[in-house]
This record gives C-alpha cells, structure tokens and sequence, in this order.
C-alpha cells in the first residue's frame, strides 16, 4: 500500500472519527448513555474479532497479557465510554469533540510520567497551551464561565482514561498484536459496561425496540465503520508509517467534529471554541513532539547525506 492512498484513508477515517462524536451525542440523547455504548462497543469488538478469525490471526493470551487486556478494557473501554457517554449527555458535542483533542497531549504526557520520555522546553509549552485551549472551550462555550458544565468535566476524565489505557496498551504490544488488543479490549470492556449499565440503568433496554431505522443506521456506522475498522485501519497505518507520522493526523479529529456539531445538529460555534481549538493544537504539535521528531529525522538524513 503506497504512502498516499494511507494518507487519503487517514483522512477520511478522521472526518469519521470527528463525526462520530456527533453520532454518539445522538446516541446517548436517544438511548440511555452506558446502555448503548455497551453495545456499540460490543458490536465494534464482535467485528474486529471476526476480521481476525477469518485471517486466522487470533491466539490465546498468556497470563500476563490477560492482566494488561483486562487493565486495558478497565480504563480503555469501560471508564472512557462510560465518562463519554455520560459527559456528551450533558454536555456540546462541539465541546466533547474539542476535548477530546487532548488525547495525543494527554498521552504524551503520561508517556512523560510512566514511560521514561523526556519533557523538554517545546513539550512543557505544548502543555500548558493544550489546558489553556480547554480552558477556552470549557468557560466559553456559551458566552461565560457559566457555560462550563458537568459534562465537560466528564469529557476531560475520559481522556484521561483513554490516555491511561495507551500506557499499558504500549507495554503489551511487546508481545501482542496492536489488532488482536483491540478486539479482545472492546468485547470484554462492553460486557463491563453492559453489566454495570444494568444496575444503573435498569430500563436501559425499552427504548431499543421503539428506535426508529435511521438511529440503528447511525448505531452501525459508529460501531462498524468508526470504532471496529476505523481502529483496524488506524493500526495498520501504524505498522506502514510509524506512530508518530500516523498520530499526526488525530489533529483533525476536533476540526471535523466542530464543522459536524455545526453541520449536523445546527449547534452555534463561538469564539472562545476557535481560540480554544487554535491552542489546543497549537499545544498537541508541541507536547507530542512533533517537532522535534522532525527536527531528529532532518538531522539524520542531513548527517546521511553529508557522509555520502
């Protein structure tokens, strides 16, 4: 697979998974929140576990990799679509997608903290420009600081357990497919989530048999396509580009959500969200070293060049 037909996959996985913030805030405005996010997650898992079998590229998990799956679906599956679910619920899907911009600097962060990557001066300042940014889009959603709410609030936990769920999936991949965690993550965190939904929300079920076509048609497309083979898809630009060249293109996820919430549900952008979209990623290129890494990679080639 050459380089640009992954950039243009890349691309519109983005636009999917930018989307698909609006998809679950319709979701969980309809459903009850833990309810359907278990079963979307189920139906994603279910995927992705079928694509492997059929490949023949499943195998049974030693004792360790079972401890890191089961931290994995913990803090990965159950507490980040839980807090998600939760927080779009009550909150702007504009604002739940600008958050979740966050995660490459919320991941870089923790890799700072319990992985050995160094902080530097650039990343410190990414930092702090991402938490401005959020500060923007929390306190000035809707003209104030009386616009922050619970739900961002919930919206931010859940990047931090996604970027929790990254530290341990980092330590696994050592020995295990990037694929083959995704399945086993989403099926056993939605049985977590299905099972605690239940206590929660006991009548979490009645309003599945009077949904109407085109919420089911949403279901599938944010089950299917975004979460099982947009996952599978973003894994395998891993492995043909390296993490760091494919991370890159998550920068797009909160710029297509806010044209979607626009778009979509016909939510009103201010301008406390643009200036807060701005530093957040202005903050993301920085934290994550972006570009330091290029820096790094010029200074190869240059040297290469140079010997030649």
């Amino acid at each position: 697979m050459n380089k640009g037909l992954i950039y243009g996959l890349l691309l519109c996985l983005m636009m999917v998974w930018g989307f698909n913030v609006i998809a679950i805030k319709v979701l969980v405005d309809y459903f009850s929140p833990i309810t359907i996010q278990a079963f979307r997650i189920l139906t994603a898992g279910i995927v992705v576990l079928g694509v492997l079998l059929a490949k023949n590229e499943f195998r049974k998990l030693n004792k360790k990799e079972t401890g890191y799956i089961a931290l994995i679906a913990l803090t990965g599956v159950f507490a980040h679509h839980s807090l998600l679910a939760t927080g779009l619920s009550q909150t702007t899907a504009s604002n739940g997608g600008l958050i979740l911009g966050l995660v490459p600097l919320t991941t870089s962060i923790f890799a700072m903290l319990f992985l050995g990557d160094r902080l530097t001066p650039l990343r410190l300042l990414g930092i702090v420009l991402g938490f401005v940014g959020v500060a923007f889009v929390v306190l000035n959603g809707s003209g104030g600081i009386g616009s922050a709410s619970l739900g961002d609030l919930f919206v931010l936990l859940a990047v931090l357990s996604q970027a929790t769920s990254f530290v341990f999936i980092k330590k696994v991949t050592q020995t295990l497919d990037a694929r083959l965690i995704t399945g086993i993550m989403l099926v056993s965190g939605s049985i977590l989530l299905f099972l605690v939904g239940r206590q929660i929300e006991p009548a979490g079920l009645e309003t599945f048999g009077t949904a109407p076509g085109w919420i089911w048609l949403i279901f599938l497309g944010s089950a299917v396509l975004a979460t099982g083979l947009g996952h599978m898809l973003f894994n395998n630009a891993i492995q043909h580009l390296g993490a760091g060249e494919t991370a890159i293109f998550n920068n797009l996820v909160p710029f297509f959500s806010l044209i979607g919430s626009y778009v979509f549900l016909g939510e009103i952008i201010h301008f406390g969200q643009i200036f807060g979209f701005i530093f957040i990623m202005a903050g993301v290129i920085l934290g994550t070293g972006v570009i330091e890494h290029r820096r790094h990679f010029e200074e190869i080639n240059a040297k290469k060049i140079n010997h030649h």
